[in-house]
């Protein structure tokens, strides 16, 4: 068996798990950040990727299920509470997941959120955020149930087989694996207590939120992209160009190319680059093209920080205008290079319905 352990920088922790003899994996609670880690030790491990699970739906960050599942053609995998239309096999308590000639059992414990699942694999345990080390997930975000919790760790998981090891989908001190009889000795959140008192405890706990909560939930629950999806799809089918070059064409007096500020006027007012031409990158679509009749103009489109010009010119790409690309940076960094702004007393484009 192949079993392979993911930690991004966060402290989230993933999992390749292979048979040998058949070459068949599954990926436990990817991360999107990881896509290409996942499919490089696949291959060289010689594995193919078949299913894709997730132990629960994650606020805190986003899956990596769906990207990497139009790369495979891998199954999607989650319990059958789970709010994520995507969902290829949802599972239930007791049932197993066949990978190649391993089988993983499925245990249902509720309580960090209603659809979280631990995995039962051959001398291990994936505990998802029902059990951490030294710790236990969190009960204070959506669909999160203290008492369920209680009942999922102490009915369900303390009674298992107390020597495999314990694997949970976030290791923020990048601790080693322990058995479960470790666990069930050293974690204070498993001393033993009534389940009044464990409720009073995890209510009691002031955590603070997850930095992209809500963003994380739309989509990992709608299978939604993110905004960082969004920028990083939209770079890979433009060209950028250096801020040093800009500067260089500009101070030639012969730039040979169309420079669009995408913000919004009282940002171009305070000070643009020299000789740009001022477009919203909300009204982009709609006045293109007046602004540019000529669809072979090059044009070259930038905003505050660099990311809303990079959809900017991605979209004038879809519309036509195959020489649209993007300042590499923002406005900021152009400020802070000391490169040259023009200010203007205009503070709003001309009106056009």
């Amino acid at each position: 068996m192949v079993f392979e352990s993911v930690r991004t920088d966060r402290g989230c922790v993933s999992y390749l798990i292979g048979c040998t003899r058949t070459s068949a994996a599954i990926v436990v609670d990817p991360e999107l950040s990881q896509v290409d880690r996942y499919l490089a030790i696949a291959a060289q491990q010689g594995l193919r990727i078949r299913y894709l699970l997730d132990t629960h739906t994650h606020a805190d960050h986003f899956s990596g299920v769906r990207p990497l599942a139009r790369r495979t053609g891998a199954l999607s995998v989650m319990h059958q509470l789970s709010p994520a239309p995507f969902v290829d096999l949802r599972v239930e308590d007791g049932e197993t997941i066949l990978v190649g000639e391993l089988r993983l059992h499925v245990v249902h414990t509720p309580g960090h959120t209603r659809d979280s699942i631990c995995l039962i694999a051959p001398g291990h345990l994936l505990t998802g955020d029902t059990l951490l080390l030294g710790a236990t997930g969190r009960t204070d975000l959506p669909t999160g149930d203290a008492e369920a919790l209680y009942e999922s760790l102490f009915g369900r998981l303390l009674g298992l087989d107390g020597l495999l090891r314990v694997h949970p989908a976030h290791n923020y001190k990048n601790l080693p694996p322990t058995t479960l009889d470790e666990q069930k000795a050293t974690n204070p959140r498993l001393k033993p207590r009534d389940p009044a008192a464990f409720v009073a405890m995890m209510r009691g706990l002031s955590l603070e939120m997850p930095e992209h909560l809500t963003e994380a939930l739309r989509t990992n629950q709608t299978g939604g992209k993110t905004v960082a999806q969004i920028i990083d799809e939209a770079a890979q089918h433009i060209p950028f160009m250096t801020m040093q070059e800009l500067r260089r064409r500009i101070e030639s007096g012969a730039p040979g190319i169309a420079v669009l500020d995408v913000r919004e006027a009282d940002a171009y007012a305070a000070g643009h680059v020299p000789g740009a031409i001022h477009l919203p990158r909300g009204q982009l679509e709609l006045r293109a093209d007046a602004v540019f009749p000529d669809p072979t103009v090059r044009i070259l489109a930038y905003c505050e920080f660099g990311k809303i010009s990079t959809i900017a010119a991605a979209t004038l790409r879809t519309m036509g205008f195959r020489g649209a690309i993007a300042l590499d940076g923002g406005i900021r960094a152009w400020k802070e290079a000391g490169f040259p702004l023009e200010p203007t007393e205009s503070t709003r484009p001309p009106s056009r319905s």
